[in-house]
């Protein structure tokens, strides 16, 4: 079914039609979107085909058990873990290792002690390069000696096995899983001696770019015949039964093939028939003719009905015909979108666009703090009350952060809660996005915005696009907090907000003026399960603010900008720390009795869904749009 694409989630449960063939993924979530019992079934991530990009993911996924073995109250309808005794089964390529990602995955399990076992396949080759060319000694388990345990250290267990040896391999697979499983050790399994059958795929041969040395030497260590070996060897099966399975096997793949085929065809014919009717109910001789066409068609696929409805549509001239192919159009465009434009969101009760805005009150006797104290509480009274949530980033533990939002919250929570990393953003990330696909609800900060460019890969591949390649099936409701804007030399103080709403689409992204706003997304995203970016003004965390007397529990809805000041005669729109910037404009201009209306979009994904910009301007006539990205960036989008 995944061969066809074929789109429905029964015959093909991975991605609904949505991946390459081959890329796996198990379905996590129930049809109403709650999260499945892991623990009753084999748990897949979703592939993804950038290579290395499940380095990241890995570690988290790993990081899963680790946690949960010391926070078991964090899995409260024992779904996630038993006693974190979940290993993560990871595999690679040995080109692939090459990625820098596959080094910061390395040496993070190597500190961190989780339970991953990472396969890599060697073959020799990254498509047409030989390992000469890309790893040292030509071995990564040689480079890689450096990582193995030692007696009081921590590290890797690391085997070499031959990949056409299957007693070697049980034996070095038992023996690893059994050491990840009861002491959270982690292992690098090198498999050695093994091939291509068909080179890097069917349309690229490996007679292109090997001797024939080489592929008479492939040919003597194919895993199927050296196994096939060893059994009549053991004395397992002897060649008369190897010759029937193989008959049978190739006959029942035959048969799942047709079977698959004639599914995913079955319902395509029915629409193609479907229209063919629809055509020759109508009086009109240019429809009959084009129904004749589509019933000869041998190639009919969805694009080739909804292109015959389409076409035909505008050629005809106005009456019931036309009328009827408006109807048809209309009413298949809108299944076709369900069927492959789904699912870039959570939907339901536990999407963010689900969740109203809760305003903040002001009650009681007033006090004024640093932003930086309004995010250290809000994070305190969520890590409090829900022991899922854990906050990993670099300097934020002992430290406190570098403007101390976190200070004092690993001494209180302890340091798993709130932990120190090193400087390894993309596998930061990838530590939180594998927590959250096993139930968890991390926090992931990136210390300044131009460091997310480390990450982008995996939350621009990965992240972004789970819900939607997995149909549904999975959800990774990770939070990632950076700080960015004010323009204040070159480092530190970018916002790449352009490139950054392009390449996340499936991520929310939220820009906060100031920390009460930031305090009120967090509330927001933490009451759903969509992934989100959140973006802090950098130098806002020693201006003081009011301290709202619901804290922990307003919510500031996402989409919706927020109209600071109303006017008449411009409406000025813009984000983050350009509202500041923005408010003294505005006292300047209104000296000059220019009345202007303020809008803080407060989200740039998603953007405006109530049309309040639009509102402002029919009524202004007169719009600005302001931040700090560079011209036709996300001033240009919005």
């Amino acid at each position: 079914a995944q061969l066809y694409a074929d789109t429905d989630i029964q015959r093909e449960p991975a991605s609904g039609g949505r991946q390459m063939n081959a890329h796996f993924a198990t379905r996590s979530l129930n049809a109403d979107g709650s999260w499945k019992n892991q623990l009753e079934q084999p748990n897949t991530s979703a592939d993804a085909s950038p290579t290395a990009a499940q380095m990241g993911r890995l570690l988290g996924l790993a990081y899963a058990s680790k946690y949960y073995r010391a926070f078991p109250g964090a899995d409260e309808k024992k779904m996630f873990s038993k006693s974190g005794r979940e290993i993560a089964f990871g595999t690679i390529g040995n080109a692939s290792t090459s990625e820098g990602i596959f080094w910061e995955t390395l040496n993070a399990a190597g500190v961190l002690d989780v339970p991953m076992v990472m396969s890599v396949w060697d073959d020799g080759y990254g498509i047409s390069v030989p390992n000469k060319f890309q790893t040292t000694k030509e071995s990564i388990s040689k480079v890689c000696a450096g990582f193995a345990r030692e007696k009081d250290s921590n590290g890797f267990h690391i085997y070499t096995v031959r990949g056409w040896n299957y007693p070697e391999l049980v034996h070095a697979y038992r023996q690893a899983a059994d050491n990840a499983r009861a002491h959270h050790i982690p292992a690098l399994i090198h498999v050695i001696e093994i091939s291509q059958p068909q080179g890097h795929s069917t349309s690229g041969s490996h007679e292109r770019y090997k001797s024939k040395d080489r592929l008479t030497y492939e040919s003597s260590i194919d895993c199927l015949s050296k196994t096939k070996d060893w059994m009549i060897e053991q004395k397992f099966a002897d060649e008369a039964w190897f010759t029937q399975l193989e008959e049978e096997v190739r006959a029942e793949v035959l048969k799942e093939r047709d079977a698959a085929w004639q599914a995913f065809q079955t319902p395509i014919l029915s629409d193609r028939d479907t229209l063919v009717k629809l055509y020759e109910s109508l009086d009109d001789e240019l429809v009959k003719a084009e129904a004749a066409k589509l019933k000869r068609s041998t190639n009919v696929s969805r694009k080739s009905i909804l292109q015959s409805a389409r076409r035909l549509y505008f050629q005809i001239s106005d009456g019931e015909a036309k009328q009827a192919l408006a109807t048809f159009i209309t009413h298949y465009k809108a299944e076709n979108a369900e069927r492959y434009n789904s699912f870039l969101h959570v939907t339901g009760d536990k999407a963010a666009l689900s969740k109203d805005a809760i305003n903040a009150q002001y009650e009681g006797q007033k006090e004024s703090v640093d932003g930086r104290v309004i995010i250290q509480r809000c994070f305190d009274h969520h890590l409090g009350n829900d022991p899922r949530i854990f906050i990993v980033g670099e300097d934020i533990g002992q430290l406190g952060g570098v403007n101390l939002e976190f200070e004092g919250l690993s001494e209180k929570h302890g340091d798993m809660r709130v932990t120190d990393t090193g400087i390894r953003e993309a596998s930061i990330f990838g530590q939180g996005l594998g927590a959250s696909l096993r139930g968890l609800r991390p926090i992931v900060d990136i210390q300044y915005l131009d460091y997310l460019l480390y990450a982008f890969q995996l939350m621009s591949d990965d992240l972004a696009s789970l819900h939607y390649r997995t149909a549904g099936g999975q959800i990774a409701p990770v939070i990632v907090r950076t700080k960015g804007h004010r323009l204040e030399g070159v480092w530190h103080s970018g916002s790449p907000m352009g490139m950054i709403i392009h390449g996340l689409r499936g991520i929310h992204v939220c820009v906060p003026r100031n920390m009460v706003q930031a305090a009120g997304m967090y509330n927001t995203l933490l009451a759903s399960e969509d992934p989100a970016l959140v973006v802090e003004v950098l130098n806002g965390y020693r201006v003081k603010e009011d301290v709202p007397s619901n804290l922990s529990e307003f919510r500031v809805p996402l989409g919706i900008p927020e109209v600071l000041k109303e006017g008449k005669d411009l409406t000025l729109v813009t984000y983050g720390a350009c509202v500041a910037v923005a408010k003294e404009a505005i006292a300047l201009l209104e000296k000059n009795k220019i009345d202007v209306e303020l809008i803080d979009v407060q989200t740039l994904l998603p953007f405006d869904r109530n049309g309040v910009i639009g509102d402002s301007v029919h009524k202004t006539n007169l719009v600005l749009f302001v931040d700090e990205d560079v011209p036709g960036g996300a001033t240009s989008y919005m």
